[in-house]
């Protein structure tokens, strides 16, 4: 899965990241907007540098690319964190490589951050990152959509502004991940209908079924499969500076304690989604399906997509939360 440095250079040999990144540095830089196959550079370089995390693969996007799946840790209990099931919200990905750069460098070092010591976190608790769920969303919020992509002729019909795809949350065909949940699903359908959302879209279209789409699909079955492991769920989005923990009426018994001490550690107000973003949401399937809490952290503040300069800013006020929360477990 993980290419040498030097392989990816002459794949990617006019991309201009392989001369602005400092690879000499321990916390690495983030000049460009966050690509899939920029994202699997700095993963391969995390790779080699830090034998003690485990790399692996959820599956496969639309479009193959692969989801990566890094593992800190190798405790009992376990916090999940999920970054961009929106394309245009790929900042949540940027938030999530500075994490694991960061936690790799204490672990290595010795180090307490906070009131953490990370060698007893990492023999303690185990947090499980994917820091990018929908790579090709990604990929057409920052690239557009490229000559060769086979959905292409789709995909103009789908976006009122092509070729600008900057506001592009979906998936590779149109489909909204964040609904595409097992979570009030027939309920959403009626109000998709409602906004006049009849099939593929730049947002909040829900698919045919749930878990029609392979991205939600390998994560849903992940957890299942992992459902006695993990005991708590953290999904990024932007922006709002809020965090969920609810699904309609519905939370598990430890989510509001849990909530208000996340709250505390970033500031985030707590808050509960209002029409079309309270259905079909990762937060939503695992407090109703899986019984696990759940939380929904919309990142920073203004109007997506937020710009690159703004990440250090939005990640030092949840850095933190990132350490400490598997510590509420």
């Amino acid at each position: 899965m993980y290419e040498t440095n030097s392989q990816n250079k002459r794949k990617n040999g006019n991309d201009p990241l392989f001369d602005m990144i400092d690879r000499e540095k321990t916390l690495l830089d983030y000049p460009l907007p966050l690509t899939w196959e920029r994202m699997m550079v700095y993963l391969t370089c995390f790779a080699e540098r830090y034998p003690q995390l485990a790399f692996t693969t959820l599956g496969e996007s639309v479009l193959g690319k692969s989801i990566p799946v890094i593992t800190l840790g190798e405790g009992k209990k376990t916090f999940l964190y999920v970054g961009s099931h929106h394309g245009m919200e790929w900042m949540t990905s940027v938030l999530l490589l500075r994490f694991i750069n960061e936690y790799a460098e204490c672990l290595r070092d010795g180090r307490r951050i906070y009131n953490v010591h990370l060698p007893y976190l990492f023999r303690e608790r185990r947090i499980i990152v994917i820091p990018m769920l929908n790579p090709d969303g990604v990929n057409y919020s920052i690239e557009g959509v490229k000559a060769g992509n086979p959905l292409r002729s789709r995909l103009e019909r789908m976006n009122p502004s092509h070729p600008d795809y900057s506001h592009w949350q979906a998936n590779a065909r149109g489909v909204d991940l964040n609904h595409n949940y097992d979570a009030g699903f027939a309920e959403y359908k009626q109000l998709e209908r409602e906004a006049g959302i009849m099939g593929g879209c730049a947002t909040r279209y829900s698919g045919e079924c749930p878990e029609s789409e392979p991205e939600v699909g390998y994560l849903c079955n992940f957890l299942r499969f992992h459902q006695e492991e993990i005991h708590a769920v953290l999904t990024l989005h932007t922006q709002g500076e809020e965090i969920y923990y609810t699904s309609g009426d519905c939370q598990t018994p430890r989510s509001q304690s849990m909530a208000r001490a996340l709250s505390r550690l970033c500031g985030y107000q707590l808050a509960r989604p209002e029409g079309l973003a309270a259905y079909g949401g990762l937060t939503d399937w695992c407090i109703r399906s899986l019984q696990i809490p759940s939380f929904t952290i919309e990142c920073g503040k203004g109007e997506n997509p937020l710009p690159l300069e703004e990440y250090f800013c939005v990640y030092a006020a949840l850095r933190q939360l990132f350490f400490e929360a598997p510590l509420l477990l």
